[in-house]
């Protein structure tokens, strides 16, 4: 995953459906990132991959926390829908005064995405960081990622332009895409383009609330390269 010192929009997005809420309950969706491991990473070009180049500590930044902005909502109308946050801003500027989300370069990362009931008391434009108890929180292996300030490799630079929406002034108009698409189809990890996609439980009151990552991140899992 690119960081600029500004800001970028987190490409590929992470998109989500939610199951088996309460109806008329009101629910908060948010999500933040976490560093996976205390290791910073370098690419080794001869070799391909990503070699651990040292400890790191992550505790000068203070993790920061996005909520969607449909938060608080109806369960009904979040399980009707697909919850994206495709709004997620990254940047790897610490002195960020935006509410971007901040990350180091050259680490390892995870989205996490949470759900908790309103508050009435509660007050969305304060939410800073997550309530004490209520909290269910996900993760999926799928959107690991290492933040880079360049990318690696030259085929994955072209293929992110192609996939990106927000990339459209990078793009040749006369390029074939059905080339970008065999490379895509190439590669040995991508996943099928199912709608759910390893779905995680917790019980919730007595019922199963279920969140299932959608195809759309992890058939472009672009993010370790």
């Amino acid at each position: 995953m690119k960081l600029p010192p500004s800001r970028r929009r987190m490409f590929p997005s992470v998109r989500v459906k939610v199951r088996n809420l309460d109806p008329c309950q009101q629910y908060y969706i948010a999500m933040d990132v976490m560093p996976v491991d205390s290791k910073r990473y370098r690419y080794v070009y001869h070799s391909s991959q990503w070699m651990v180049a040292g400890n790191t500590d992550h505790s000068c930044i203070s993790p920061r926390l996005y909520v969607h902005p449909d938060s608080p909502c109806a369960g009904e109308t979040w399980m009707r829908q697909v919850v994206s946050f495709d709004r997620v801003k990254l940047t790897n500027n610490e002195m960020d005064d935006k509410g971007h989300i901040i990350l180091q370069s050259m680490h390892k990362y995870k989205p996490r995405v949470h759900i908790f009931r309103h508050d009435p008391r509660m007050d969305l434009s304060q939410i800073q960081s997550l309530p004490a108890e209520g909290v269910h929180t996900f993760s999926f292996p799928e959107t690991e990622f290492t933040t880079v300030t360049a990318y690696q490799n030259q085929q994955i630079t072209k293929l992110k332009i192609d996939r990106n929406p927000f990339a459209k002034g990078f793009r040749d108009p006369g390029r074939n895409r059905g080339v970008l698409d065999g490379l895509l189809e190439s590669y040995p990890w991508r996943c099928p383009l199912n709608l759910d996609l390893k779905p995680f439980s917790i019980q919730l009151q007595g019922t199963v609330l279920q969140l299932s990552l959608l195809s759309h991140f992890s058939s472009l899992r672009l993010l370790s390269l």
